[in-house]
């Protein structure tokens, strides 16, 4: 693969991501929201003025939940459904370059454009809470980290959902389906199948792990080092197990779950027949 085409590819899909007024309004509403739960954080405890990092970073943990699989898993929805249904793709593939870089400069420029969006938000509402003598920011740090591997998590989702999908309505529509099952199969989805089906708790724990929201949720709340019931009885159970190693294992969890669909999805456009 040529390294000078992958950067080119992928200067070409950052440029237009980021002219998306989409982008902009995600950037937006990440820095307003940062900055309005830090603000009810501190006033839920009788203060007023900007709440610290480490309180923030809790406040956020349901935010990145909801938005941030959505934002990336219809960007990546869209990405080869609708080269796909523009007749672009076929043009592209017809340049001297090969599916390989084509897949990789594309994967990597959405990837750049959804990290540059989240950097901005986050980054500006730290700004913002270090003038505030805010604290240790390294929770803080922590979660941006821990929305960056989502990202790609949800990315890599909605690219294997684009390479099954001739058209980008359909892939959106989805991509929205499935962000909405692993919302549903959070918490409540998860307390009602143990109940249901009798589960044991370490049952439970593998049910946890199979949706990438529910590591997310469980990397997050060990790292801020809340208490063990905030984590749920699959979570005192893994931390129980696991100790020190727990971040660190559902850390890598989500590194797989980047690589695994990515790979998945590669697989199939590199063997489409109909391109």
């Amino acid at each position: 693969m040529s390294l000078h085409t992958i950067w080119t590819l992928a200067q070409k899909e950052l440029r237009d991501a980021l002219r998306n007024r989409w982008f902009l309004l995600y950037t937006v509403a990440f820095l307003g929201l940062a900055l309005g739960l830090s603000a009810l954080s501190r006033a839920g405890a009788g203060m007023t003025g900007l709440a610290g990092f480490g309180r923030t970073a809790a406040s956020l943990v349901n935010l990145v939940l909801l938005m941030v699989p959505l934002m990336a898993l219809t960007v990546g929805a869209q990405s080869l459904a609708g080269e796909e249904e523009r007749r672009t793709l076929s043009y592209l593939l017809a340049q001297p370059l090969n599916r390989a870089e084509l897949f990789v400069g594309k994967y990597l420029g959405l990837a750049l454009s959804l990290l540059a969006t989240l950097a901005i938000g986050f980054g500006l509402a730290a700004a913002i809470l270090g003038l505030q003598d805010a604290g240790d920011p390294m929770g803080y740090l922590a979660l941006v980290g821990l929305a960056f591997l989502l990202a790609l998590v949800m990315l890599s989702t909605g690219f294997l959902i684009s390479a099954w999908s001739r058209r980008a309505g359909v892939a959106v529509g989805i991509g929205l389906f499935l962000w909405l099952l692993f919302v549903f199969l959070g918490d409540l989805g998860m307390m009602g199948t143990a109940i249901v089906l009798r589960m044991p708790v370490d049952g439970l724990l593998w049910l946890s792990l199979s949706n990438p929201l529910q590591v997310f949720k469980l990397a997050a709340i060990s790292n801020l080092q809340a208490s063990l019931e905030m984590l749920g009885p699959a979570g005192i159970y893994a931390t129980q197990t696991y100790g020190d190693a727990l971040w660190a294992l559902l850390a890598a969890l989500l590194g797989l779950w980047v690589l695994a669909p990515a790979a998945l999805a590669y697989a199939r456009f590199a063997t489409r027949s109909d391109l």
